[in-house]
């Protein structure tokens, strides 16, 4: 794969980043890469482990983590602020990711948040399709 290539799907992973909330899809973003959908969907799995439609719904997971941690929307306006437009498969995705439903997550009382940077805070949050919300992670521990 050439360094162009890798710019081209970089450059639609980046679209997906800032425009989660939009209706998006492999067409339009195979615009974005200047590629065919199919071509597109091929190299983006190649190179990220998932399709663009995988990566655009982790994105949206995340986003919607950080929603209902706020406590201050619904889970039905989580759900239309995140893009998705139903609600029943936006809550089985997210249960499927993140290892209980949006409700549930919402009510769940959370702990201090550690002192940790944005970054790692980041890829500790990230839902995961390879089972890891199932498994206990290990507890984060605050700096001293």
């Amino acid at each position: 794969m050439t360094t162009t290539d890798l710019a081209l799907l970089r450059r639609a992973r980046d679209r997906v980043d800032r425009e989660y909330w939009l209706p998006l899809n492999v067409p339009l973003l195979a615009r974005t890469a200047l590629m065919s959908p199919s071509h597109f969907s091929r190299r983006f799995r190649q190179v990220y482990g998932e399709t663009p439609h995988q990566y655009l719904m982790t994105r949206r997971i995340e986003r919607a983590k950080a929603l209902l941690r706020a406590g201050t929307l619904s889970v039905t306006e989580v759900c239309v602020a995140v893009g998705c437009t139903s609600l029943g498969s936006f809550s089985s995705r997210f249960t499927e990711l993140v290892g209980e439903s949006p409700s549930s997550y919402r009510s769940r009382p959370r702990p201090a948040a550690p002192v940790l940077p944005a970054c790692h805070l980041r890829l500790l949050a990230r839902p995961s399709r390879n089972g890891e919300a199932r498994r206990s992670r290990p507890a984060l521990r605050s700096p001293a």
